[in-house]
């Protein structure tokens, strides 16, 4: 996140306002590592899309069953309430739907079967955009250290993005299946302590809000919720001169220039999910 200015600054490192992120993709899908990581995340982002026109998906690669502090309780328990609890977040912020890839809690990794899975969802949904967190970030500058889980999510999407998806050869299998190779043209990672881009949330802030209390096994502070998360986000708003946004590290790896019409699909191949 980008903490806001608290001091006035000399005039020679004072960075200029940056202009609000426009662009938007008809499809995106957000990949993250627990349940609620998503919606502390780039969720008034997916709501403000999804208002717009674009429709999304949300893959979860682990279902929190670590996410709790009580060593006698059943970890098959917790996951079940909290993929209960991201299934009715996900309805707030209007995600067309969610997939669970039930991968270990606090032990994720990138490795080749989380890969495939990441590829057989992004060939399936066929996304212009992904959303995943910054894996490149260990230590946040306040100290806070990035879970091992969230890193390990960040860098089994972008391996799957590119050049995974892309590639008939990577996987072949699932071409042969029916899932056609596709490109994703932008990468968004959040929680990121370099970003290049800031989205105007103003309007849609209330729903991450409303969304991240589904997650009432998360949620300690219920009451202090709404002005936490709007600090954050005035912060982020403050670089580009509006009420909140969201900030991100964004990967522009095909421009809209190039031609992809050869790998178009039909509504038809492009699996049984939603538009």
């Amino acid at each position: 996140m980008t903490d806001p200015v608290e001091t006035p600054q000399p005039a020679s490192t004072v960075e200029p306002p940056a202009a609000p992120h426009e662009w938007r993709p008809d499809r995106f899908m957000v990949i993250v590592a627990h349940p609620d990581d998503a919606d502390f995340g780039p969720a008034a982002t997916a709501a403000r899309w999804i208002d717009a026109g674009s429709t999304g998906w949300l893959v979860c690669c682990t279902s929190g069953d670590q996410g709790g502090e009580d060593p006698d309780l059943d970890p098959s328990a917790l996951a079940a309430t909290r993929e209960g609890e991201q299934r009715t977040a996900a309805r707030i912020v209007g995600y067309a739907g969610v997939s669970f890839l039930h991968q270990p809690d606090g032990s994720l990794a990138n490795d080749l079967p989380l890969r495939e899975l990441l590829v057989r969802e992004i060939r399936t949904f066929r996304p212009d955009a992904v959303l995943t967190q910054d894996p490149e970030v260990v230590v946040y500058p306040d100290g806070g250290i990035n879970h091992t889980d969230h890193r390990a999510a960040g860098l089994a999407a972008i391996d799957a993005v590119y050049p995974a998806a892309r590639n008939p050869m990577a996987f072949p299998w699932l071409a042969r299946s029916g899932l056609a190779p596709h490109r994703v043209r932008r990468v968004y990672l959040f929680w990121t302590t370099a970003p290049t881009a800031w989205v105007d949330v103003t309007a849609t802030i209330g729903r991450k809000v409303d969304a991240l209390r589904a997650h009432a096994t998360q949620i300690r502070d219920p009451d202090g919720l709404a002005a936490r998360i709007g600090e954050w986000a005035a912060g982020d708003g403050a670089r580009i001169g509006v009420a909140a946004a969201e900030d991100f590290r964004v990967a522009i790896i095909d421009d809209d220039e190039v031609d992809t019409e050869a790998e178009t699909v039909s509504e038809a191949d492009a699996g049984s999910r939603p538009d």
